[in-house]
């Protein structure tokens, strides 16, 4: 929202004036000029910043999806959403940068909930009768009454194995908003990726790619850093060999992440998850005004401190971030 000053003379103590008809006038002319202003920025914003578009894609995921997940040995069920879920929901849509509500409009084909579901949520592409790239994004019910603070912590911890050192463990500052706005906006950032190609098409996982402005110099293959941003603690991490590592070594890990442009572990699996972590973060620290704060503790102390949003190297491509708010 904008707001317009105005400014309205004072007389000097003691003094009686006029206001000649021409400077009433002038006031009126400006006092006009200003609502009209107002009103057609309002209108702007309000055709921007539509969502209500969603409302009527909530539904069973398809059937591509439980097949996923059955075929897998589990027992996924469909999750009707109550009426405050569904404002959860609601508020997270209203929070989405511009141009995720603009492509969600044009490519969502459905957003679907399940209880028993494995993984937070999977973003998937329906077939059309056209050429048009539709999407469905079905999440895990359970996030719906996590915080972005409980859930980020969960999803960090899986990254480690405390059983050795018990009085060691990780927590994650992002603040008390809902987890679904987090994590929404990470699955909408995939859809965005597949339409507008923000990370190369490789048409193979050991293919060579002309790079994006949002790969280059970061990434050499959709899954491999460029030699700079590779460290051997890195690579060994969860999110890229899928091996647990001891919670001893958690510091050593986080100060090497910090000599890198990625904004987390999860981040480093592949380039689409460094682009959706990257806007994720930056989005919720520097437009909803929330942290994103990682903290080692050890017998409840806190022992280090890793703040992504911080790093120099993370900070250096927010500049590329623009688009999504233009």
């Amino acid at each position: 929202m904008i707001f317009l000053k105005c400014y309205k003379s004072t007389p000097f103590p003691g003094f009686r004036y006029f206001t000649p008809v021409y400077m009433i006038n002038k006031k009126l002319t400006s006092l006009l000029f200003c609502v009209l202003l107002f009103c057609k920025l309002s209108a702007q914003t309000t055709k921007s910043y539509d969502y209500s578009f969603y409302k009527n894609r909530v539904s069973k995921a398809p059937g591509s999806v439980f097949k996923k997940f059955t075929d897998a040995g589990m027992q996924p069920t469909d999750h009707v959403l109550t009426e405050a879920e569904s404002a959860k929901l609601d508020k997270a849509f209203s929070i989405l940068p511009p141009l995720h509500k603009k492509i969600l409009k044009e490519h969502l084909h459905s957003i679907s909930f399940m209880d028993n579901m494995p993984n937070t949520a999977l973003t998937s592409t329906v077939e059309t009768a056209d050429s048009t790239q539709q999407f469905n994004i079905t999440f895990r019910a359970g996030i719906l009454n996590e915080t972005i603070s409980e859930w980020a912590t969960w999803k960090e911890k899986s990254a480690f194995d405390n059983s050795a050192t018990p009085a060691i463990e990780i927590q994650i500052d992002a603040g008390n908003l809902d987890a679904i706005q987090y994590v929404l906006l990470h699955e909408a950032t995939h859809v965005i990726d597949a339409v507008l190609q923000l990370t190369p098409n490789a048409a193979k996982a050991d293919s060579l790619a002309v790079p994006t402005s949002l790969t280059k110099n970061i990434w050499h293959l959709f899954n491999s850093p460029v030699a700079k941003y590779s460290n051997p603690l890195l690579e060994k991490t969860r999110f890229r060999t899928g091996t647990i590592q001891p919670i001893s070594s958690a510091a050593a890990i986080y100060n090497a992440l910090k000599k890198t442009p990625f904004p987390s572990l999860y981040g480093m699996a592949a380039w689409s998850e460094d682009i959706a972590e990257l806007i994720s973060i930056y989005h919720l620290t520097n437009k909803l005004n929330q942290p994103f704060i990682i903290y080692l503790k050890e017998n409840d102390s806190i022992t280090a401190v890793f703040e992504p949003m911080k790093n120099k190297l993370v900070k250096k491509r927010f500049r590329q971030l623009r688009f999504f708010y233009d």
